[in-house]
């Protein structure tokens, strides 16, 4: 490996593609067509490659310019356009995305006009808000109309299922019970239209518990896997899921020590506001050793989400452009120049990959 430069990331190319083929196989038992979500890895086209070479069906992301540049990279697979669409943006939704999200009917009617102008046909999934209140239509008998409209009036739209998100506003868990209403739905289009939807859309890296506890509804047939590839971790955290068969090593950050000292735990003098309009409550420990980080907020955006993996170090906060580290029971004599490794959570993730100051490395 050439000479990094700091801060960086470390991805794992191999660990990535065996998450992606742990999942897949999770997936396939069950009949479901894994999604590989990039966005969280600001598409990075290596990143979309280990999921296609782990068994995806697709790719998708919310931002069409990281589709395009899987494209151009040469990476040939169907793309999923994530987020609902803009109006302005339709005619690139079209040219670049097989399939969308959608829950809008002006959109999915300039969707239809645009597809004609390119002489395509195009997939749309339409979203079912079943609580979560992100996207989606909350009345489901509109929802239906709207569904039957694209079947029957929109040439160039092919209606490919209908599809719902859990988990990533509101907060619901994606019960068996939820998916159920999902399902309940489509077969109620289903009935109206005379054949079987390609894609009941099950949510995201959430529902993979439903893969883990073994309770998927029969029906749900993709999934939209963003985080649970890459990271491998979060359910284990949060629901207490065993994850141990995927890596959570994929993506290493690493940044270089800039500053050691010993200095006060609490700050000196008349205290008002930080950097970003807060105020931080300081526990007075005495003298300490610590030591700054040449990267901070700007780069990361959340401390919270940065987990050392040398022991004995602990973040006490942070700025726009440094990270401050208490080092004082560290045992291994830390220096400046020394370089330190952090586990990163989903925030940390999406910062550092779209972070220009942030250098990405891959290893096999």
């Amino acid at each position: 490996m050439k000479q990094q430069k700091y801060p960086c990331v470390e991805i794992n190319l191999n660990h990535l593609k065996h998450n992606a083929q742990e999942i897949n196989r999770r997936c396939e038992e069950v009949g479901i067509d894994l999604v590989g979500v990039i966005k969280g890895a600001t598409g990075l086209p290596l990143v979309a490659k280990q999921y296609i070479d782990g068994g995806a069906k697709m790719i998708a992301s919310s931002r069409l310019e990281q589709i395009e540049d899987c494209i151009n990279s040469g990476l040939k697979t169907k793309y999923l356009c994530l987020r609902v669409p803009m109006l302005s943006e339709v005619s690139e939704v079209v040219r670049l995305a097989d399939y969308s999200l959608n829950s809008e009917l002006k959109v999915l009617k300039a969707l239809n006009e645009a597809a004609k102008k390119q002489g395509k046909k195009h997939n749309v999934i339409i979203m079912a808000d079943l609580g979560d209140l992100r996207e989606g239509f909350w009345d489901k008998d509109e929802m239906i109309d709207v569904a039957l409209l694209v079947e029957n009036e929109m040439e160039n739209l092919i209606l490919s299922g209908v599809g719902t998100n859990l988990g990533c506003y509101g907060s619901i868990v994606p019960t068996p019970d939820k998916l159920e209403e999902l399902i309940a739905i489509a077969e109620k289009i289903e009935s109206k239209i005379g054949r079987e939807l390609e894609y009941i859309s099950g949510g995201a890296t959430t529902s993979l518990m439903r893969l883990w506890d073994g309770d998927m509804p029969e029906r749900i047939n993709m999934l939209r896997v963003g985080e649970g590839v890459i990271l491998g971790r979060d359910l284990d955290r949060y629901f207490d899921y065993d994850l141990s068969s995927l890596h959570q090593d994929v993506m290493t950050l690493k940044a270089e020590i800039i500053e050691v000292k010993d200095k006060p735990s609490h700050p000196i003098g008349e205290m008002g506001i930080d950097a970003f309009g807060h105020l931080p409550t300081y526990p007075d420990r005495g003298i300490r050793r610590r030591a700054l980080l040449g990267l901070g907020k700007v780069d990361y955006a959340d401390t919270s989400y940065l987990e050392p993996l040398e022991e004995n170090i602990e973040i006490l906060g942070a700025s726009s452009d440094h990270t401050i580290l208490d080092i004082e029971d560290n045992v291994n004599n830390l220096s400046v120049g020394d370089v330190l490794k952090f586990k990163v959570g989903y925030s940390v993730m999406v910062y550092v990959t779209n972070c220009r100051n942030v250098k990405m490395y891959y290893i096999d």
